[in-house]
């Protein structure tokens, strides 16, 4: 079927990707994936290529552009490559639409042009030690000192994806304490420099896939962060963590649905190469009716993402619609590839197949940004149940 979503202009830039990603990651990412992490100076690489400026207002150095298609596109060939960016998703999709939203002019000329060039990297902390998915129990604190020109943070995050390159961390932390009526009262959003006294970075989580995306605890004590870096209004952290929550989920949908159709091209490609009795692996009728069922899969969650994408460039994504893109990809992902693995048989759990790679990383789909069960319950309470 003949996608819509895209027009030349787009087409054009998945180009200049795909030949970014042969030429400056593929040779090199093997020892990204020993490392645990991708360089910071790769970061700059990224700048460079004008990633980080997409959707960043003229005025501060950006292209200006209101699209997610063109980071959806990245998360196609990234999953085409079976390769990450490391941190620089969440810098992009997860922090720039807080700052773009909440900030105020004064912080956006500070923040801005240093984000757009990777001198300051982004990550957000919202989860913490015990809590989950539950950020409205959240215990780290950040109380306003007596002469009003800072804010005391003290508490720990984890979790947090970019945490070991960030330079700058935005900090879900409760100013106040939770109303009786309204456990969500009294967060707020403090965009941290990480070079703060008493802000440390911990240990760098071993994870069980996205090997080359740090992830990392973090503690703050007695951190002082200038009143001038609070985003938005003390106490209204928490409304503004859900209004970007359907472009989080959008995110994980499409890279899910990508990761998909990358192992039915990884498998096609493997059993059109394996011989097994004395006959290629794809000419069992088995190997063609399994990525046959997979294919088809594949073609229904690029149809969901697509009409999502569309609808978040509208302005018209909902946060149960957001859900429903998330739930239906990462379920389907978690099967298709599951299927493709098998058919690589004993080589598809080496790390140096891509698919084994695949498995690993999508995984966490169905976890972060709201797991399966969360979704399953906004869903619900869109259809009044």
């Amino acid at each position: 079927m003949r996608r819509t979503v895209f027009n030349e202009d787009h087409e054009a830039f998945r180009e200049t990707i795909r030949a970014f990603i042969e030429a400056e990651v593929a040779p090199v990412y093997d020892e990204w994936f020993a490392a645990g992490q991708v360089p910071r100076d790769f970061y700059y690489k990224l700048a460079e290529l004008g990633i980080f400026g997409i959707e960043v207002p003229e005025e501060y150095g950006g292209a200006g552009v209101e699209s997610f298609k063109f980071e959806a596109i990245i998360s196609e060939e990234c999953a085409r490559a079976a390769v990450n960016f490391g941190g620089s998703g969440v810098h992009v999709l997860l922090c720039l639409p807080y700052i773009k939203a909440y900030a105020t002019e004064e912080q956006k000329k500070r923040w801005l042009p240093d984000f757009v060039t990777g001198k300051s990297m982004y990550a957000i902390a919202m989860t913490e030690p015990g809590t989950g998915s539950d950020l409205a129990g959240m215990k780290t604190t950040a109380k306003l000192s007596e002469d009003g020109t800072h804010y005391v943070l003290n508490g720990a995050k984890t979790f947090i994806t970019g945490g070991v390159h960030a330079d700058r961390v935005i900090v879900c932390a409760r100013t106040d304490a939770p109303r009786a009526d309204d456990r969500r009262h009294g967060i707020s959003l403090l965009v941290v420099d990480t070079k703060s006294e008493g802000y440390s970075v911990g240990r760098k989580l071993d994870k069980l896939g996205l090997r080359t995306s740090d992830t990392a605890e973090l503690a703050f004590v007695d951190v002082k962060v200038p009143v001038e870096d609070l985003l938005g209004e003390e106490n209204k952290g928490f409304s503004y963590l859900g209004q970007n929550l359907p472009q989080e989920r959008l995110g994980i949908a499409v890279g899910a649905y990508a990761q998909a159709k990358a192992a039915v091209r990884f498998a096609q490609q493997y059993v059109s190469e394996r011989t097994v009795f004395g006959k290629t692996v794809a000419s069992f009728q088995n190997t063609k009716f399994e990525l046959a069922a997979c294919q088809a899969e594949v073609d229904a969650a690029e149809a969901v993402c697509d009409r999502a994408i569309e609808a978040h460039d509208a302005g018209e994504l909902t946060a149960a619609e957001a859900a429903s893109a998330k739930l239906f990809c990462t379920e389907v992902a978690h099967r298709v590839i599951d299927r493709c693995l098998q058919l690589h048989g004993g080589y598809g759990y080496m790390n140096e197949y891509p698919i084994a790679r695949l498995y690993a990383d999508n995984r966490v789909n169905r976890i972060y940004g709201g797991t399966s069960e969360v979704m399953k319950s906004i869903i619900a309470k869109s259809m009044g149940l």
